[in-house]
């Protein structure tokens, strides 16, 4: 299999790399499923990488149905230790406006159908939370955009709250204005559990989100809908791969290390030298 320390999550609009070369697709099984699709993996900015699609390529899966655990069990056993994640989301601020770009650095999850842990069955840890995002691959990012911005401009915000709700529809107004009481930047479907996950694979993650409309909250702006989601997404897709060219080619060249590598030090509660065979073959991979 090949290895590829650097992975990177497509969301709705990017369900493919362009720049890839030496490309190679890969039907993966993992003890938690298929993922959302093939493994791609290739060289971008000369850079091994691995890709996929979160929501299928022709987007097939609404975020509930998209195999969260597969997806990030299948990029740990291509060795990938960073993860940038491209998703679409809604401002619930009037600065963070349509095709800006946002580095969120935490989260509140909505979710409440989803499985959100690859432990249980006779094996118990607790990862920490308290800092969801990795700072050094976030400082990669921005390091990145400002880089694409000077050709190309675009406003990035850093920090923030994205709040993820369960989908696949859009808020109602009474939801919208709540998710701005709590202080939320921006709201979207998928980045929970992904990134939890990934923080129990010991993968340190990061995600660009880019804003494509106002949710339903903004009194003098159209409400969201799916056609100006993607239309909006779509203009900042060609952005977006520049981003991941130039963020891709300075973690392989630094290498940050990252709490997020050794998150399961302080988390495991069941030993592994106690694991059955079944839970070793489970999470095995985890533990690299």
């Amino acid at each position: 299999m090949q290895q590829a320390a650097i992975g990177l999550i497509g969301g709705s609009g990017l369900y493919q790399m362009a720049g890839l070369e030496d490309v190679q697709e890969h039907l993966v099984d993992t003890p938690f499923g298929r993922p959302s699709d093939v493994l791609v993996t290739g060289r971008l900015a000369g850079v091994p990488v691995v890709f996929l699609a979160r929501h299928g390529r022709g987007h097939r899966l609404i975020p509930t149905e998209v195999p969260y655990r597969a997806n990030i069990h299948a990029l740990k056993q291509f060795g990938v230790r960073y993860l940038l994640s491209f998703s679409a989301v809604g401002s619930l601020k009037e600065e963070l406006a349509p095709l800006d770009m946002v580095l969120p650095d935490q989260f509140i999850d909505m979710t409440r159908r989803r499985e959100n842990t690859f432990f249980g069955q006779g094996v118990v840890a607790h990862v920490s939370m308290a800092h969801p995002v990795c700072a050094q691959v976030s400082n990669v990012l921005a390091r990145a955009v400002a880089e694409v911005a000077a050709q190309d401009p675009v406003t990035l915000h850093r920090g923030g709250t994205y709040v993820c709700i369960e989908g696949p529809q859009f808020s109602s107004l009474a939801e919208s204005h709540w998710y701005r009481s709590m202080g939320a930047s921006i709201i979207g479907m998928t980045n929970m559990p992904e990134a939890r996950l990934a923080r129990e694979a010991q993968i340190a993650y990061a995600t660009l989100a880019m804003v494509t409309d106002y949710d339903c909250w903004h009194p003098h702006e159209a409400h969201v809908s799916a056609d100006m989601a993607i239309a909006n997404l779509m203009k900042n897709a060609a952005r977006a791969q520049q981003v991941a060219a130039r963020a891709v080619a300075v973690l392989a060249h630094e290498r940050p290390v990252s709490e997020a590598h050794s998150a399961l030090k302080a988390a495991l509660i069941t030993p592994p030298e106690t694991w059955s065979t079944e839970a070793q073959a489970r999470l095995g991979v985890l533990l690299a």
